[in-house]
């Protein structure tokens, strides 16, 4: 169900991040090792570029993960309450008439 406060309250997938960063560094430092024994500095320069990045990109989700459930709770820690439901005891619905919610539906495309 959506409740129209997904930024605020969304989860990053660090491990996931982790693992991906890990293959990133083993791949660019391959290439960078790679195209400067070969003779093209122009690919090394660029694959040494994005081992930089990587490696940045690899810090910063060790220091997400250090810094606890935080940043990335685990399974046993429920999803965060959407901002201003914490008085009402459950999510906002659109209000409802006879003829269904108040908002407006999409128009219906007629094909040919």
């Amino acid at each position: 169900m959506r409740t129209g406060s997904e930024p605020a309250t969304a989860r990053s997938a660090l491990r996931a991040r982790l693992w991906l960063s890990v293959w990133g560094l083993v791949w660019t430092v391959f290439g960078t090792a790679v195209f400067a024994l070969v003779g093209r500095p122009g690919w090394a320069i660029a694959c040494g570029v994005l081992l930089l990045i990587v490696t940045v990109d690899l810090a910063m989700i060790v220091r997400h993960l250090r810094q606890g459930p935080h940043y990335q709770p685990g399974r046993d820690v429920p999803p965060y309450q959407p901002p201003g439901d914490y008085g009402t005891g459950g999510p906002r619905h659109p209000r409802w008439s006879r003829r269904g919610p108040s908002y407006s539906r999409p128009p219906r495309h007629r094909h040919p």
